[in-house]
């Protein structure tokens, strides 16, 4: 992933171009509001975009503020043309994940957290998370999610297995799925592991990154102020990817053709072909649908050799840059905040939920929904989760290991040692080109 110093000065001058563009926007700072409804931005296909509709509604009727809202599929690329255009949407929620590149963009403007009502509601963790490389707020935290496994536990349980707590014990598990007939049609048709492998988008980079951490890995650590630098190449990771390798290459272990799938591609245990899933926890809504909730359970990561670190996401609420309405961008994100709009989120009355995990304290997942599968995603996200580095813009590095990962995984006898000394020179080559390797 090296990057030639025309492709480097194209992006710079792009960056530069964007970044004046943006920040003319944020001239218009000055003035008074002009009086028109509120507009937000949220990334949201259809039915989530109904719930979202209803917390906006709710709000209206306590604030009286109009809200202009929207659901936005393309978010990223009309959200490109509106920065261009120099008018920027009021308030965007968006992946947390995007805060370094917005910040660094100049598309949002730093949240004083101490004067956002019901801040303390949050955790300080949660919060933190949200820090720029200068150390300023760039959003407001609106949910939170992890990772754990979901298991066929009809299969499990015809088998005589027990729930695993380790690797080994999962693995074993997978193995069984594969070769003893769970389904029990007398037909060799069903598989472990459901994993979105592809490179796209860094998909199986984002799958493998819990499992590089439960065995003492990481991907870049802080290096000095605002700089970094990639860990990948490590004994620890080895370790991780060795036994990620060993799934792919045991036959069944992990469903075929799983390095060419992204999420969207992997219906396979919905449809009743694979019994494990590591995933997050809006998918369950279709699988009771599909299996019934009778059909499978939730459990905890299994361990690795240094625990079980699960990797946490989640939305923000961001402020767009250039609004004239500071006050209703504050209304809006404390409203968005409370036990009132979380508890809308959740989608407890059966629309699409947007809060997966609330990140007011005041409620708990698996207490809000009566549903106690959701308290497991709940615990590993207070107790053992680890997000990506926010502050910065992370999709490249994650992109490099999706691809790094990917390749390693693509023949039963690849060198590992050869492919991370590759992904960590990949890492280290994006990291130079934000100015981040220092």
């Amino acid at each position: 992933m090296r990057i030639s110093s025309a492709k480097k000065a194209a992006t710079a001058l792009s960056v530069l171009l964007l970044a004046g563009t943006v920040s003319a926007c944020a001239g218009k700072d000055s003035g008074a509001d002009d009086g028109t409804p509120l507009e937000v931005w949220s990334r949201s296909a259809p039915d989530p975009a109904k719930t979202y509709q209803e917390i906006m509604t709710a709000f209206t009727k306590k604030t009286g503020i109009q809200v202009d809202y929207k659901g936005v599929i393309e978010f990223d690329t009309q959200l490109q043309a509106r920065a261009s255009s120099k008018d920027m949407p009021d308030v965007l929620i968006n992946d947390a994940g995007q805060l370094g590149y917005y910040q660094s963009q100049g598309y949002v403007t730093k949240v004083e957290k101490a004067d956002i009502a019901g801040g303390d509601q949050i955790s300080d963790e949660t919060w933190a998370q949200n820090q720029g490389l200068d150390g300023a707020t760039y959003g407001v935290p609106f949910s939170r999610q992890a990772f754990a496994t979901l298991v066929r536990s009809d299969w499990r349980k015809k088998l005589g297995l027990p729930q695993p707590k380790t690797w080994d014990e999962l693995a074993a598990l997978a193995n069984a799925f594969a070769t003893k007939d769970p389904d029990g049609n007398g037909k060799a048709d069903t598989y472990g592991m459901v994993v979105p492998g592809s490179s796209k988008r860094g998909y199986i980079g984002w799958w493998a990154s819990s499992y590089i951490w439960q065995a003492g890995g990481d991907i870049i650590t802080k290096s000095g102020d605002a700089a970094y630098r990639s860990v990948i190449n490590s004994p620890q990771t080895r370790t991780a990817l060795e036994w990620i390798r060993t799934q792919f290459c045991t036959p069944g272990n992990v469903v075929p053709g799983s390095l060419n799938m992204t999420t969207s591609d992997t219906p396979f245990f919905g449809e009743g072909t694979a019994g494990i899933y590591l995933t997050l926890p809006h998918t369950m809504a279709g699988y009771d649908n599909q299996l019934g909730k009778d059909k499978y359970e939730v459990i905890p990561m299994p361990k690795g050799p240094a625990g079980a670190t699960a990797l946490a996401e989640g939305e923000n609420i961001y402020f767009g840059a250039g609004s004239k309405k500071a006050a209703q961008q504050k209304a809006l994100a404390e409203f968005m905040i409370s036990a009132e709009a979380q508890q809308i989120g959740l989608a407890v009355n059966g629309t699409t939920p947007v809060v997966r995990l609330p990140v007011n304290k005041a409620l708990d997942a698996g207490t809000a929904r009566n549903d106690p599968r959701w308290k497991v995603f709940q615990d590993a996200y207070n107790g053992d989760s680890k997000a990506f580095v926010w502050s910065i813009n992370f999709q490249p590095i994650r992109q490099a290991l999706g691809e790094g990962v990917n390749k390693m995984m693509s023949s039963c006898d690849s060198d590992l040692n050869a492919g991370l000394k590759s992904l960590d020179d990949a890492i280290n080559a994006e990291l130079k080109s934000q100015d981040l390797a220092k």
